[in-house]
């Protein structure tokens, strides 16, 4: 395992400082403020924390409320809102001086079994021949200036090759669909609440900026402002996140200064494994 990868899971593996309040540390990937795919992966490792072993997450619903900083830990406070027999939600509030700057609610569910159905996964190319999003970032370091240049070089955790490739130097209008496989760069352990944590934490990679596809615009540009307001995910079956995933997304949407996305996330076999949907600020300024 890479040093950077064992660097993201000791982000996302929270100090207790008493019963259900934690303290995560914060890392500055070179934006203006604190991730918004850290807040999420950290405060459902919070909740996961005060939840039965056997309760995998199934539905987390996000609101962002402040930007956060990167330079400073976040609290998490998580309330138990309910454990009933096969299911338990948490709500948690991210916490940095003094404020509110993030709430979580998340419902956690044992393992059943009912119907089964789902969509078919997209017909792209796989991941294996791809460039990364860090090839693209390399041939492009010019347009950035120290000290960020040095952090968008720098190695990473995950790995991102998009199937269809958007230009954000020189933007084009392009149809608001992006395709993409992730995965982390090493192995992970075999608890699956580590797997969705890691995707929790992705999942907020390039996804607002799919609403910026039709527009010929882009969010590396000073003129344009882009921040989540709401985020929500559904898991719906086990996965490994050290395993090639295909995330699709799409914009359904934009109006008023906001911009909706949806995303479908499947693994290499086919199966659909998880469902996202957000929705953000998005306007020229």
């Amino acid at each position: 395992m890479s040093k950077v990868l064992a660097d993201l899971l000791d982000l996302l593996s929270l100090e207790k400082i008493e019963q259900g309040l934690y303290r995560g540390q914060s890392q500055d990937l070179g934006f203006k403020a604190l991730f918004g795919g850290q807040v999420m992966g950290q405060a459902l490792s919070a909740a996961q924390n005060t939840v039965e072993a056997n309760r995998m997450v199934h539905s987390l619903h996000s609101y962002f409320l402040l930007p956060g900083d990167a330079r400073k830990p976040v609290i998490y406070d998580v309330e138990t809102i309910r454990d009933g027999r096969s299911v338990s939600t948490r709500r948690v509030k991210a916490i940095q001086n003094g404020k509110a700057i993030f709430y979580m609610t998340a419902s956690f569910q044992r393992q059943d079994q009912g119907f089964d159905h789902q969509d078919k996964m997209p017909d792209v190319a796989g991941p294996h021949n791809l460039a990364s999003f860090q090839d693209y970032i390399n041939e492009h370091q010019q347009f950035f200036t120290e000290p960020v240049r040095a952090k968008f070089l720098a190695e990473k955790p995950i790995e991102i090759r998009p199937v269809q490739v958007y230009d954000w130097v020189e933007p084009k209008t392009m149809p608001a669909q992006c395709d993409m496989w992730i995965k982390a760069t090493g192995s992970l352990p075999d608890d699956l609440r580590t797997h969705m944590y890691m995707l929790a934490y992705t999942s907020d990679y390039h996804f607002l900026p799919t609403s910026l596809y039709p527009h010929g615009a882009s969010h590396w540009h000073q003129n344009i402002q882009i921040a989540t307001i709401d985020h929500a995910m559904w898991f719906h079956r086990p996965f490994r996140f050290d395993d090639w995933l295909l995330y699709s997304m799409e914009s359904p949407s934009a109006s008023n200064g906001r911009g909706l996305v949806r995303g479908k996330i499947f693994n290499q076999q086919g199966e659909l494994v998880a469902s996202t949907v957000q929705e953000g600020v998005i306007r020229p300024i």
